[in-house]
């Protein structure tokens, strides 16, 4: 009967003191949160710490919960708090999770959508973002001109010779120059 139960109704039941209700919820949502931490920290051990927390600090606001959006959105919050927290606490294990680096972040918003944008995807897609915005920075200056040109303001061969005053031969090779390097730098992220 509880199976058909909306996650916010479960909630807002075990709020009203109802245990059984957490127990569906937690059922429901222990296997996602989990390998979400998991993927992120990339330690069993501090993923089990993390899912007790998360868990711990549910069970705290219970009182306080009102369903102004999904439960699971709700859930996903409190852990992601919670792993910043603890990255603050262990920078040697941040991997880039903060918004410092909001252009990564619209970046990312733009390449193509994955089959139900899991964390585990938004992650990685952040990180190639990432590793091809530094790839791109490393690029010398000539040909870094060229591959922005063509990509960000969407210019032709001819467009581009014309705004930096070269041939078109030249800002073809400074083109292919660039692609060539970014392609080398990229190759192990697939």
């Amino acid at each position: 009967m509880r199976d058909e139960v909306a996650d916010e109704q479960l909630m807002e039941l075990y709020r009203d003191g109802d245990a059984g209700a957490f127990d569906v919820l937690y059922q429901r949502h222990k296997g996602g949160l989990f390998r979400y931490l998991l993927r992120l920290c990339k330690q069993q051990s501090v993923a089990e710490e993390l899912f007790q927390d998360v868990w711990s600090n549910i069970i705290r606001s219970r009182e306080r919960y009102q369903p102004s959006a999904k439960f699971s959105t709700f859930l996903y919050q409190v852990a992601h708090n919670r792993l910043i927290d603890h990255l603050r606490l262990k920078p040697e294990l941040a991997v880039s999770m903060d918004a410092a680096d909001e252009d990564c972040d619209s970046q990312a918003d733009t390449l193509p959508a994955d089959a139900g944008n899991q964390p585990e995807v938004l992650v990685e897609r952040k990180r190639t973002v990432e590793s091809l915005l530094r790839e791109i920075a490393a690029l010398p200056a000539l040909q870094r001109e060229a591959f922005l040109l063509r990509e960000e303001a969407g210019l032709s061969l001819e467009e581009i010779a014309h705004a930096t005053g070269v041939t078109a031969e030249t800002a073809k090779s400074r083109l292919r120059y660039a692609l060539a390097k970014l392609r080398d730098g990229l190759r192990g992220l697939r």
